[in-house]
């Protein structure tokens, strides 16, 4: 990237982080942050445009669809008007806006509107990131901040939802783990992003059995 590139990538992580200085736990800074760092270290393997990557990992969650009733065009929209205003050229803005459309797990429900290699490196990078032992923390902070069942054996995980039945669940916490995180090493997009994601998604299993130990009282 040239001086201009590197210092409009600056003014996008201060405005990311004064935005979301009050977000909810697991959508706040540090999950961009992680989000930021993981895109830029599968972009080392990848033919991709990193300038592209890093706007996209830095303002994929300025405006998360579940925290604005839904509005799936809200992220987009911010990303546009602060883009615009630093000067980014107009077809970087679309690459970036599409990409923040589209990144979302719920999409992979329906018809792929849009990819691009960008966007398979940042949302190998935004799946790793509900993987693992940061995945679980994650997942447990929206469930109590969503005031979830952690775990409910009468109310089993559904394993045909539509997009709009996704976006609407209100089930236990332990079910995301089977609607959602157990899915994802199967949909990483990069050879990078599904050697990273084997790990992440052994420790799950592993938890998830010492969970049921424990719910049981076995152990």
């Amino acid at each position: 990237m040239n001086k201009d590139q590197q210092q409009i990538i600056r003014r996008t992580e201060a405005y990311v982080k004064n935005t979301l200085e009050h977000a909810e736990g697991g959508h706040d800074w540090w999950h961009v942050y992680r989000v930021w760092q993981l895109s830029k270290r599968i972009a080392e393997e990848e033919n991709v445009d990193l300038f592209t990557v890093e706007l996209a990992a830095l303002l994929h969650d300025i405006a998360d669809a579940k925290f604005y009733d839904g509005d799936e065009e809200e992220g987009p929209r911010r990303a546009r008007t602060f883009l615009s205003a630093q000067k980014v050229e107009e077809p970087v803005i679309v690459h970036v806006t599409e990409i923040i459309r589209n990144i979302s797990f719920k999409n992979s429900f329906g018809k792929i509107a849009f990819k691009s290699r960008e966007l398979d490196v940042v949302q190998d990078a935004d799946r790793l990131d509900a993987m693992g032992a940061i995945g679980i923390a994650r997942t447990f902070n929206y469930g109590g901040y969503k005031n979830r069942a952690l775990y409910d054996p009468g109310i089993p995980p559904e394993t045909d939802h539509t997009k709009q039945s996704y976006s609407g669940s209100t089930a236990p916490t332990i079910n995301h783990f089977y609607e959602k995180l157990l899915l994802l090493k199967e949909r990483m997009n990069t050879a990078t992003g599904k050697q990273m994601a084997e790990e992440r998604h052994r420790f799950m299993e592993a938890y998830l059995q010492r969970f049921f130990r424990e719910w049981d009282g076995k152990v």
